[in-house]
């Protein structure tokens, strides 16, 4: 109408008075019919709209309809996650902050290595999901309006009702896509925005996914070494047969759905590459299962993991155990420094080192005890120099480096900064009702 073409007041009135005055009822009826959704929704909203009847879906297409209001839901999707995804870091960041210097045992190839701080372990966990918390914006931001195209893309309909005028066409589609709330439109379609759209999008979910897949994997281990256990209710069941069990199930779930999640990009990536030449519809029902379900996925995991790290456990004094238990070969580096100083030989005491704890480990592998290579030590007169020593050589927090002062900078110069844009939606604790 602002643009000149023969459209009334009352006409658009009488539409605006009808947007939620939808008759299901007909609809299906008329769908049944027709074998078209969107035409069986045209004929009903004309039902309702007597005096627009001839004007609903001018020049427009279905997928005019169908693409614009799927860009529309996947936008407002990320809007959903985002504060979500941004309350998990937020509380994995209170988390790490208190736990920054507390030792605990590293492990590559989940095997013993050098230690490192439980709340360092956890920005690794933090860093990742930052990195998807970029990439969710990101996709969000990066989403166009299909805008008002025509059928296949050319805009030849609309073009025709402004006799001609490819200015007003233009701004047909730049007013349209503004009063969806876009800054911009894809300049060329089909009849269809590109599928390759919807793998961007399913991309970073199922990157998301990985990360969550991770984290819980991790807690679950931890679980498994009484280090870190997630919340656990006082009544809660883990075994309906063993009654000591504390099964990780809310990880486990996490897990369970990552996978799921994680899976739901191939969709899109075949469904983009057999989209013959301007559209073929073989795209359409399979879109409305897999975007759908990445975003309702997506968004119960979020909540899941939300409520986990509300709720994460630490036992301190099985860590300070583990500890125990492998330091001691840890800090035979230091020991042969420090006997150097004293004024010992670097050779001898590496095999005197050597031999002890060859005997240590026998201890620990073939007897089952705990690691005594420490007390070889003491009672080996050779280490003398050095007794007085082992004490502070021993000291787990000699052994995790700047893990303290990393975690203080990542939280002060990167996460928090990242989560700025969300602190008025942080909310408060979220509990699962199973």
């Amino acid at each position: 109408q602002s643009l000149g073409l023969p459209i009334t007041d009352e006409q658009i009135q009488e539409m605006e008075a009808n947007l939620d005055n939808i008759d299901f009822a007909m609809a299906a009826e008329e769908e049944k019919k027709l074998r078209h959704d969107v035409m069986a929704h045209v004929h009903t909203f004309a039902h309702c709209c007597p005096k627009a009847a001839a004007i609903i879906h001018l020049g427009a297409t279905s997928c005019y309809v169908g693409d614009n209001t799927d860009l529309i839901v996947l936008r407002d999707g990320f809007n959903l996650l985002l504060p979500k995804l941004a309350r998990v870091i937020s509380r994995l960041a209170d988390f790490a902050e208190k736990y920054a210097d507390m030792p605990t045992l590293g492990f590559t190839h989940y095997q013993p290595a050098q230690l490192t701080t439980v709340g360092k372990r956890c920005c690794l966990w933090i860093q990742d999901l930052c990195m998807d918390l970029q990439n969710l914006e990101r996709a969000r931001d990066d989403l166009r309006f299909r805008g008002v195209k025509g059928t296949t893309g050319t805009q030849a309909s609309f073009l025709q009702l402004f006799e001609g005028d490819h200015s007003k066409v233009e701004e047909l589609d730049r007013l349209v896509t503004a009063k969806a709330g876009f800054k911009r439109s894809y300049m060329v379609t089909g009849q269809t925005y590109s599928r390759k759209v919807d793998i961007e999008v399913l991309s970073v979910l199922a990157s998301l996914g990985a990360s969550i897949h991770k984290i819980c994997t991790d807690i679950r281990l931890l679980a498994n070494l009484k280090e870190i256990e997630e919340p656990f209710e006082k009544e809660q069941i883990g075994s309906s047969a063993m009654p000591y069990k504390r099964n990780p199930m809310r990880s486990e779930r996490c897990c369970s759905l990552a996978r799921h999640l994680m899976t739901l990009v191939l969709d899109p990536l075949q469904t983009a590459s057999v989209q013959w030449f301007e559209r073929t519809l073989d795209d359409s029902a399979n879109r409305r299962v897999c975007l759908a379900e990445a975003f309702l996925t997506a968004d119960i995991i979020l909540s899941t993991l939300q409520n986990i790290s509300e709720g994460l456990v630490v036992y301190p004094k099985v860590i300070e155990r583990r500890i125990r238990q492998e330091l001691p070969f840890m800090a035979t580096e230091n020991i042969i420094m420090a006997m150097v100083k004293a004024g010992g030989n670097r050779q001898d005491c590496h095999e005197r080192i050597r031999v002890l704890s060859q005997k240590a480990a026998a201890v620990v592998k073939q007897e089952g005890g705990d690691n005594d290579f420490i007390d070889r030590v003491r009672a080996d007169s050779y280490f003398s120099p050095i007794h007085k020593q082992l004490e502070s050589l021993l000291d787990p927090s000699s052994f995790t480096g700047r893990a303290s002062q990393q975690v203080a900078k990542f939280l002060k110069q990167e996460v928090r900064p990242a989560l700025d844009p969300y602190q008025n939606k942080m909310g408060g604790k979220i509990e699962l009702a199973l």
